[in-house]
Order: structure tokens, then C-alpha cells, then sequence
């Protein structure tokens, strides 16, 4: 391999954040992200206003993130973009965009399943700090808005699902609970913070009997709206006079389903070093649970930086520096995918 340093450019549209990074040899100088505060109003993301959204924001982003990097758009190597899984329409955009920059600057082009990135994320490397990066084989507990999955991971590029949400994820669950409780868009973060002043054992709700590894979320949800229902009949302000303690018994009972099971994956696997990855793993009742079991169960928990668990092109960036040296590029027939598999 030649001295070249490598510079990756990272794009990531998948639902309605629009982002740009530069990473240089697997250092990070830039990440840039533009948030969109239109689907507040609408208590979840309107696809067709997060596509306009990013068509807007693309330009401007990826030029701050260049410029902020200090480097010119001469020195990039390869432009990485998210593939999917995501929303189609804003998907298209950043595919777009990644294959118009790719033809006019004559770089190669490297396709990223978001969900690969989030693991990725765990090997961004910021300079300055000390580099602690998980050592392989790792378990990571991915949980996200989409997404609730425990991946095997072997190096980089080869990753292996051993266990699955078989309908909700524990993110769908944290928005939709915060829902019926009258709380903003995204719920999970508005749960997590009121849960802190709140009572985890005051509420019991259901927990699932799902074989092996695989989660499910669904029962829990419907669980929690009838429990609502029935005690509203007898309280018209029972949410609002136990919100709190409702919130810590929900995010409990959420964590404890997605311990449960990575516990058991860690034993049947006898790998010690975990990992989190994906929005989630932002919840601050997750991340303490997990530090509780790494101790008691001496795990090597590795746990990724609040800015690297969202939706960022950082991640985005990190992978297609991996796949960079691995030589996977695509062409420019390629095309988004809503879902897929990691």
C-alpha cells in the first residue's frame, strides 16, 4: 500500500438527519450534522418533508464538512454513502449526491449499510484522545429506532446476527409508550429523562417468552397502552400524577428485555468483550445497566461517544475507510435499498 494518506468523505441521509464527515486514515476531522425539526409537529417522520429536507441541506453540509476538515476536495479518495436500510426518498438523495461528487471529482465509490456503520462507529478515532476501540471477536447489543439486533462481530468487515427483534424495536417501543403518554417527539429521550426521578419497580409490564436470542417488543407496547386505558378509567390524571415513575418502570422493563438476552449471548458465545452501538445506546438506564452487568459478569464493555450513536456520517465514513482498504467499491449503476439484512 502506498504512503497516500486516505481521506474518506461520508454522507448519511437515511431518515431525517442530513450529514457529511471527513476521516483521514481512521481519524476524524470532521462531522456535520443537520437535524430536522419539521416532524416535531407530526409526532413521528414524514417522509416526503425529510426527503425535500435533505435535498436542501446536502450542499451546504457536505461544504461545511470539507471546510471544516481543512482540506480541499482534491485530497479525497472515495466517497462513502449510506445505502440502506432507510427511508427510499432520502436514501435517493444522498445516493445522488454521493454518485454526482464521485463522477466529478473521478473517485471511487463506496456503498454503506447504515446499520454496519453503527458498529463502526466504535472505531472512529479522534485525535487527542486515547484510541480504545473493542478487540475482536465482540458482541454489540445494536438498538435503535428501527432496529434491536446482537451482532457477532468478527473483524471489520464480517458480521453475523445471532439474535433479532422479530417485530418492534426497542426503539419503536420507547417512542410509542411516550406517545400514548402525551410526550413530544422523540419520546425516548423525554422517558429517559424523567425516568431519573422515578420509581423502575413501581409499574410491573410484560417481558416476553421469545425462543433463543430474538426480541419482541409488540406485546410490551400493547401492554403498556391497556394498563394506560385501565387506569385512566379510575384516574383521569394518572399519567400525569405518576409520569415519572411510568417512565422508569417502561425504560426498565425495555433494558431488562434487552439484557436479558444479551447476557445470555455473551454465555453461550464466552465472549467478554460487549459492546452497544445504535440511538439507544444513548439512554443513560441502558448504558448504567450495562456497567453493572460488565462488572458483575467482568465483561470488557466498550461504549461509544453520545455524538456517534445518532445518525452521523462519521460512522458512515469509518466503514467505507475499512472497505476503502479492502478494495469494495461500487458502480454507478447502484441504487438504495429501504431494507436489507447487515
Amino acid at each position: 500500500m502506498n504512503s497516500k494518506k486516505i481521506t474518506i468523505l461520508g454522507i448519511e441521509s437515511s431518515c431525517d438527519d442530513t450529514s457529511a464527515a471527513i476521516i483521514r486514515d481512521g481519524v476524524i476531522l470532521s462531522n456535520v450534522v443537520a437535524s430536522q425539526k419539521v416532524h416535531e409537529q407530526y409526532g413521528g417522520v414524514v417522509p416526503e418533508l425529510a426527503s425535500r429536507a435533505h435535498q436542501q441541506n446536502i450542499i451546504p453540509v457536505v461544504d461545511a464538512a470539507i471546510n471544516n476538515a481543512g482540506i480541499a476536495k482534491t485530497e479525497i479518495s472515495a466517497v462513502a454513502f449510506t445505502r440502506g436500510p432507510g427511508l427510499l426518498g432520502s436514501l435517493l438523495v444522498g445516493t445522488s449526491f454521493a454518485k454526482g461528487f464521485s463522477l466529478a471529482t473521478n473517485i471511487p465509490l463506496i456503498d454503506v449499510n447504515h446499520l454496519q456503520g453503527h458498529v463502526l462507529a466504535l472505531f472512529i478515532n479522534e485525535k487527542g484522545i486515547d484510541f480504545n476501540p473493542p478487540k475482536f471477536p465482540f458482541l454489540c447489543l445494536l438498538v435503535s429506532g428501527g432496529n434491536s439486533q446482537i451482532i457477532l462481530v468478527r473483524n471489520h468487515l464480517n458480521m453475523e446476527v445471532i439474535g433479532q427483534t422479530i417485530d418492534d424495536a426497542a426503539g419503536e417501543a420507547f417512542d410509542k409508550c411516550a406517545k400514548v403518554m402525551g410526550l413530544p417527539y422523540p419520546g425516548g429521550p423525554h422517558v429517559d429523562r424523567l425516568a431519573k426521578t422515578g420509581d423502575p419497580l413501581k409499574f410491573e409490564f410484560s417481558r416476553p417468552r421469545i425462543q433463543g436470542l430474538d426480541y419482541s417488543f409488540s406485546g410490551l407496547k400493547t401492554n403498556f397502552l391497556y394498563f394506560l386505558r385501565d387506569s385512566l378509567k379510575e384516574n383521569k390524571n394518572f399519567i400525569e400524577e405518576n409520569l415519572n415513575d411510568l417512565c422508569a418502570s417502561i425504560q426498565y422493563t425495555i433494558v431488562e428485555i434487552l439484557l436479558s438476552k444479551l447476557k445470555r449471548a455473551a454465555k453461550e458465545t464466552g465472549i467478554k468483550e460487549i459492546t452497544i452501538a445504535g440511538g439507544v445506546s444513548a439512554n443513560s438506564g441502558l448504558r448504567n445497566a450495562l456497567k453493572q452487568n460488565a462488572a458483575k459478569y467482568r465483561w470488557n464493555l466498550v461504549i461509544p461517544k453520545f455524538e456517534y450513536t445518532m445518525d452521523n456520517a462519521a460512522m458512515i465514513a469509518i466503514t467505507g475507510y475499512y472497505k476503502y482498504l479492502n478494495d469494495e467499491f461500487v458502480g454507478q449503476n447502484v441504487v438504495p435499498f429501504a431494507r436489507t439484512q447487515l
